[in-house]
Parts: C-alpha cells; sequence; structure tokens
C-alpha cells in the first residue's frame, strides 16, 4: 500500500503522542525554457534520491523539540538540502494534505512550496554541500513534466521509477492540484500500474 487514508489537518494534530509526524514538501518554480527548442518545460520540480534508491521528496519526522510540523519540516529541509533552504520557509499555508502512514502510528504530511527561480537554483547549487547529502540523501533530480513525441519518454518514464511510500501519488496529486501541467496532461498517467 502507497498510502493509507487522508486525514484533515485537525484530525491529525489530535492524535495524541503515540503518533509520529513526518512531513515531506515538493518545492517548484517556474522554468520558461524549452527543452530542444520544442518541449516546455512549464515548471521546475525537485524530488531527491534516497538511501534506500527510491525517490521521493525531501524532509523526515518532526520531533516534539521542533515546536511545529513547519518548524521541523524546514529544519528537515536544511539538513537535506543545505542553507539555501534557509532563504524560503514552508508555512502552514503550504500544507497539501496528510495520510495515514504505511506503518501504525504513523502520519504522513505533505507540503508544497513555491520558490522563485533563483531559490530553486540555490538549492540544487549547494545541495551537495548539506549536512546529509551522500548519507540520506544521495543527490536531487528533476521532474520532467513533458512527454517525448514516442508517448514514452518524460514523465510517463519517470514514473515506472520506483518511489517511496505516496511519493508517486502525491507528485501526480500535486502536478494535477498546482496546475503545473496543461489541463488532463496527467489523468492518463494516474491510472497506469507503477512496476513492482
Amino acid at each position: 500500500m502507497a498510502g493509507g487514508r487522508k486525514v484533515e489537518l485537525a484530525e491529525a494534530l489530535a492524535m495524541g503522542p503515540g503518533w509520529r509526524h513526518a512531513c515531506h514538501a515538493l518545492l517548484y518554480a517556474p522554468d520558461p525554457r524549452l527543452l530542444f527548442g520544442r518541449f516546455p518545460l512549464r515548471y521546475a520540480v525537485l524530488m531527491q534520491m534516497r538511501f534506500d534508491g527510491r525517490l521521493g521528496f525531501p524532509g523526515g519526522f518532526v520531533e516534539a523539540r521542533d515546536g511545529s510540523l513547519e518548524d521541523g519540516l524546514n529544519r528537515e529541509l536544511r539538513e537535506e538540502l543545505g542553507e539555501a533552504a534557509a532563504a524560503f520557509r514552508v508555512e502552514r499555508a503550504d500544507h497539501r494534505g496528510a495520510r495515514l502512514g504505511p506503518r501504525p502510528g504513523l502520519l504522513a504530511h505533505f507540503y508544497a512550496k513555491r520558490l522563485t527561480p533563483e531559490q530553486l537554483r540555490a538549492v540544487e547549487a549547494g545541495a551537495a554541500r548539506a549536512r546529509d547529502h551522500g548519507l540520506e540523501v544521495l543527490g536531487l533530480v528533476r521532474v520532467p513534466l513533458y512527454t517525448l513525441q514516442d508517448g514514452v519518454g518524460g514523465l510517463p518514464a519517470f514514473l515506472e521509477n520506483s518511489f517511496i511510500g505516496a511519493a508517486r501519488e502525491q507528485l501526480l496529486e500535486a502536478l494535477e492540484d498546482l496546475e503545473l501541467l496543461e489541463p488532463g496532461a496527467i489523468s492518463h498517467l494516474k491510472t497506469r500500474t507503477p512496476p513492482q
């Protein structure tokens, strides 16, 4: 099971001390360039290669000492992405949803934060100097938000990679909800079965 039942934020916050909260963020910025002069990039969306070889979003477990979900997420972003992540702050307004995790007692929160192109490039440039680079995080990747003429290259091929937890579903939902692709561009991708 990739992701459990969706829960409202208020319900998630009221679940008590026996629950652990994991917070992850999709970071994106406008990108008006064209690939090969033909394929509009539209946006740059960051994901990361994790220590287990799967793709996921930056973030991690929030500790009681963090104070809030967002404080813990911003701490995790600085650890995994470096000091460029201190130039912006993920806020409660960026919260996209919560799900019961794949393990009992786990709540997974998902955020989406729009950055400026300069902020996103600074994150990419500084990520290799982050505390967790080479340990928890093996590198950043940009999601290809286009489909090549063969109908397979680009986003369809990217979605065949191995994702951690609900990251694939979170990516597709965020791309649709944030309107980062043309309307209807990913509806057929959501129904494709990911490889096992």
